[in-house]
């Protein structure tokens, strides 16, 4: 089997790539990044040890795409996911986002290969989410209308290219809706999620905040283990024949969701290290109190839920910077 994983160094992509190498057997695998992040380059060192190439090249240009081999399946990672980077710069969001899985598809078609699109929990409606406060989860028909980010609005609209490009060449095609993802080999950057962000700063004793909804930390959000992720594509791939052209939310559920005041207990605990946490009342207009993936339709579908609880996430996050301590404070 043939593999091209786009943002094949960033760090669902890399992981996902070591992941499949050593789990599906005769499988060659060609990674495409632009290594414009600093730990893309992290990434690149530990992908080649494993015997997968990467391409230095731009997805949102056509020509990245002339010269490669034909491939059987596609897994779509690369993406510029930070929110503020949206409002900044659309146009580069823009490109990379939505341009980039145009050149996908158009790849995909050449080939007649599967897809599978990382997208996210962001295409769901800020407002409709605002309502659901702290109670119930958030299934695959909810509100994707109203404004979610511009970020969210390039994910969407990728779904759709998708959806369509299905219906015109007959591509088979899964959508993840991908919630937080958090494990090793994140590096405790803001763009990454706050849990990885949470451990790195207790563990070099540095300042965080709590910021918006009066600074209280009681933002709640669900949290996946990248291994079970991963365990998760792996089974896409094996099924994708059978089961495909669907969308699902991918998430660690209700079970292993929590808000940032619980978070502080928790990561406390494993880094014996407490820090202050300063209050930042002004809540961000893409930001909402309150976020945990309903996981029932992938449950039915692949019976397949998270294995690994919060305490495991974090310990696991915790054990891989301290041995990798000095690394990520040269880098970072």
């Amino acid at each position: 089997m043939r593999v091209l994983i786009t943002g094949g160094c960033g760090f669902i992509g890399s992981n996902l790539a070591i992941f499949l190498k050593h789990n599906i057997k005769n499988i060659k695998i060609i990674s495409i990044d632009n290594l414009s992040r600093k730990g893309s380059k992290l990434n690149l060192t530990r992908i080649l040890r494993n015997k997968i190439i990467n391409l230095k090249r731009d997805i949102s240009k056509q020509k990245t795409f002339s010269r490669l081999p034909k491939f059987d399946l596609i897994i779509h990672c690369a993406a510029e996911p930070a929110i503020e980077v949206s409002r900044k710069n659309f146009n580069e969001v823009f490109n990379s986002n939505l341009v980039g899985t145009l050149n996908v598809l158009n790849k995909s078609v050449k080939d007649k290969a599967n897809i599978i699109y990382l997208s996210t929990s962001r295409v769901y409606s800020i407002k409709n989410l605002l309502k659901l406060r702290k109670k119930g989860s958030v299934k695959e028909n909810f509100n994707v209308e109203n404004s979610k980010s511009l970020y969210g609005f390039t994910k969407l609209s990728s779904e759709l290219l998708i959806k369509e490009y299905s219906f015109i060449y007959n591509i088979k095609y899964i959508i993840n809706r991908v919630a937080l993802v958090s494990g090793p080999w994140q590096f405790g950057k803001v763009e990454q999620g706050f849990v990885s962000l949470w451990v790195w700063s207790h563990l070099n004793l540095s300042k965080l905040n709590y910021i918006g909804f009066n600074g209280t930390g009681k933002q709640v959000r669900d949290v996946l283990h990248i291994n079970d992720l991963c365990d998760l594509i792996l089974l896409q791939i094996k099924k994708i024949k059978k089961i495909n052209n669907k969308t699902f939310n991918v998430g660690g559920g209700k079970k292993n969701s929590l808000n940032l005041v619980q978070l502080t207990k928790l990561v406390t605990k494993i880094t014996n290290n407490k820090i202050k946490i300063n209050s930042i009342k002004k809540t961000s207009p893409y930001d909402v109190p309150y976020y945990v993936t309903n996981l029932n339709y992938i449950k039915k579908i692949y019976k397949w839920k998270p294995k690994s609880d919060l305490m495991k996430i974090i310990t696991d996050i915790h054990k891989w910077m301290k041995l990798n301590l000095f690394i990520l404070k040269k880098y970072f």
